[in-house]
């Protein structure tokens, strides 16, 4: 056989599945009577497709056409984009409680640490400590926290996504604005879970606090 011309490889079976060798014959030398149309467009893909069939029957009234879809279309609907966006979904569904037992322990581990430091507190504003102080104490150690856990998460993370390439496809391991993304969410989570605490302890009363210990 004559070679005519190499193509790069393309995508004809599962999304997931390894390319096979392939080789494309002259149409008039192809056994089937069936064939494939592929167009490239930049206008709407809806509004391509009955365009492309009444210009085929234009041309011969006797083809009939059916299976017209866009290829967008194609790969949302595969079976191997619905298992990846099952397996998503309940990742997705995991890593939402993750997030809220997260928040929670957090807030309850500074609550707690606030607690137990309550005479503390007192004698710093009985000594003329102001509230943004004792605001900017407590939230320093909240950051402590947070920074310590965003760290081991983001390391955590991209092994994950190193054991999880397998999986993917059309999405980059190293996904940096989905880290950055991540990382800013539970920043605010934990700003927003120590903010309680510590407007409780810039409220706590120096005499209150003293006369309870």
């Amino acid at each position: 056989m004559a070679v005519i011309g190499v193509v790069e490889d393309i995508k004809e079976s599962a999304l997931d599945a390894e390319t096979p060798p392939t080789m494309y014959v002259p149409f008039a030398q192809d056994p089937t009577s069936g064939f494939g149309l592929f167009v490239r467009t930049d206008q709407a893909d809806d509004s391509v497709l009955p365009a492309l069939s009444a210009a085929i029957r234009e041309i011969d009234p006797a083809i009939t056409t059916f299976g017209a879809s866009t290829m967008r279309a194609l790969m949302n609907d595969s079976q191997s984009a619905y298992l990846r966006r099952s397996s998503a979904a309940l990742v997705s569904g995991f890593a939402a409680i993750a997030w809220l037992i997260g928040v929670v322990g957090l807030y309850g581990v500074v609550a707690y640490s606030v607690s137990q430091r309550t005479r503390e507190i007192g004698t710093r504003m009985a000594l003329g400590a102001q509230p943004s102080a004792i605001y900017r104490l407590v939230l320093r150690e909240a950051g402590w926290l947070t920074g310590t856990g965003v760290l081991v998460g983001v390391g955590c993370a991209v092994g994950a996504a190193t054991l999880m390439r397998g999986l993917l496809f059309g999405v980059r391991t190293w996904d940096a604005p989905t880290f950055i993304s991540a990382c800013a969410v539970l920043g605010c989570s934990a700003v927003a879970a120590s903010y309680i605490p510590a407007r409780r302890a810039a409220r706590v009363d120096p005499a209150e606090a003293l006369r309870a210990e």
